[in-house]
């Protein structure tokens, strides 16, 4: 790694980061991959007490509010509905149970592994009205808008979307200068490109860096998070896939059938033009995703205070007591990018604040 100092190899960069004795540094990763790479990797262990990781608003689960569960839900009750998902959003808990309680009581809920997945049982029963889940950010978006343009070209009309789908410089500006340094969403960058948050690092003062998901790429950019403490620039290394100005074509999909909105994420409320929602044109496969602002965690969870930055998985009442992977009490421990529970499989001992 070229540094202004020289090269340095991964075992310089390590050593600097372990004998780091500087000011405190507070480091996001705004990404759900990087969340889970990062305990599986025991990245944690290898930094100084002073560099403290935290995992942020980067896992589509995690941020999806309650009232798009309980909209879910009451879609699930309605006689024809089939409620299409990913396997994570069924243990998310709603104010009156979750989809695997649903699906247990008789409603018609299937899983897929791919939103494309649910065309062919539509075809087959077109009595029925399929509604998928679709929740994410702009690496999913395009996935949504190209299974429209296939419903259209297969003339479906019983195929509907409820989104959650929300975009992330909003939220990295909204949390702003909280953090030293952001270790922007690697897989969102492929998508947007990294020029959108180069005017947000400097208007907060702040470094951000797009990173790989292998750890020696990670561990790279977290010791260049903490050099550039206090510098508001963007810096790429992930060049293989990552640019400034992204992926054109994905972005024109999304443009195509989406257009931006204020959206509610948990634990920060709304936040103004930070998702996406079918335009006008296309109002007829939205199975309604305005208004979905409400949020209450369950008693006890501190779901909306973790990914936030504010609290560790480990200051919550419920975290592995009677918060689980197998009996999760809120989002965080159901989705496998989530805080609470890479931190429950992935527990780094005598962590202090990191």
């Amino acid at each position: 790694m070229l540094t202004d100092e020289g090269y340095l190899n991964n075992t310089d960069i390590t050593e600097f980061l372990k004998s780091y004795n500087g000011p405190d540094v507070r480091l996001m990763e705004i990404c759900g991959s990087h969340t889970a790479a990062i305990a599986s990797s025991g990245i944690r262990t290898l930094l100084s007490d002073k560099i403290r990781m935290i995992s942020g608003p980067g896992c589509p689960v995690c941020v999806t509010v309650t009232d798009y569960i309980d909209r879910l839900l009451d879609l699930s009750e309605i006689d024809g509905n089939v409620i299409c998902t990913f396997g994570d959003l069924m243990r998310v808990p709603g104010s009156n149970g979750t989809l695997s309680d649903a699906r247990a009581r008789g409603a018609d809920i299937r899983m897929f592994y791919s939103p494309f997945d649910m065309l062919e049982p539509a075809s087959e029963e077109k009595g029925r009205r399929f509604i998928f889940a679709a929740v994410g950010f702009e690496t999913t978006a395009p996935v949504y808008a190209s299974l429209l343009w296939k419903v259209i070209e297969s003339g479906l009309d019983n195929v509907m979307l409820l989104t959650s789908l929300k975009t992330m410089p909003e939220v990295v500006k909204k949390i702003g200068s909280k953090m030293d340094g952001f270790l922007l969403p690697g897989h969102v960058c492929t998508v947007t490109g990294y020029g959108l948050y180069e005017p947000i690092a400097s208007e907060i003062n702040t470094p951000m860096v797009a990173a790989g998901f292998e750890p020696e790429n990670i561990i790279q950019a977290v010791y260049a998070l903490a050099k550039l403490r206090g510098r508001g620039i963007v810096k790429n290394f992930y060049p293989a896939v990552v640019t400034r100005e992204g992926n054109k074509k994905a972005m024109d999909t999304i443009d195509t059938f989406f257009e931006a909105g204020d959206a509610a994420w948990r634990g920060m409320g709304v936040i103004k033009g930070s998702g996406l929602y079918l335009r006008e044109e296309y109002s007829r496969f939205d199975a309604g995703s305005t208004g979905l602002t409400g949020d209450r965690e369950n008693t006890g969870c501190r779901c909306a205070y973790v990914i936030t930055g504010e609290e560790k998985s480990s200051d919550c009442p419920l975290f592995n007591k009677t918060c689980t992977p197998n009996t999760p009490k809120g989002a965080c421990m159901v989705s496998r990018e989530g805080a609470c529970f890479n931190e429950f499989i992935h527990p780094v001992k005598d962590r202090g604040e990191r």
